[in-house]
């Protein structure tokens, strides 16, 4: 196996890990926020795809004081692209905001579209744990 195929290999484990992490801390809010989270995780990547990336944390960032879902998402991506700039943003003059709105409008285009990429992949294994660990009480 080549180096490249270990390191992508490494990069998906542990974007499945942290996802698996995220996920399980959405399951465990409290009230009916779970399933809030378990519904936002698989309409988020539409609503990127739809709408960009920018405009779709600009709304989340919006309703995030309003629910505790949106708020646990907003600060899950956050800390995300946080920690993974180093792979993400190759220009070293971008500067490090640990605020995920402010830090979508600094980037440029290849970085936007780079940032962008990697949130839909996080979110398609964030959808898949949060669809096991989240079980939506059966109605008779």
């Amino acid at each position: 196996m080549s180096k490249n195929a270990t390191t992508i290999k490494g990069i998906e484990q542990n974007r499945a890990n942290q996802a698996y992490e995220y996920a399980k801390k959405g399951s465990e809010l409290s009230d009916n926020a779970p399933k809030e989270y378990k519904a936002y995780v698989k309409r988020i990547p539409m609503m990127i795809k739809t709408n960009g990336l920018g405009a779709t944390f600009a709304f989340v960032f919006s309703k995030r004081n309003k629910s505790d879902a949106y708020g646990c998402i907003y600060g899950q991506v956050t800390d995300w692209i946080i920690n993974h700039k180093n792979y993400l943003i190759s220009n070293s003059d971008t500067p490090l905001i640990n605020d995920l709105s402010e830090q979508i409008v600094q980037l440029d285009s290849a970085q936007y579209r780079a940032v962008t990429v990697e949130v839909l992949a996080l979110f398609q294994w964030m959808r898949r744990f949060a669809e096991g660990l989240i079980v939506e009480d059966e109605q008779p």
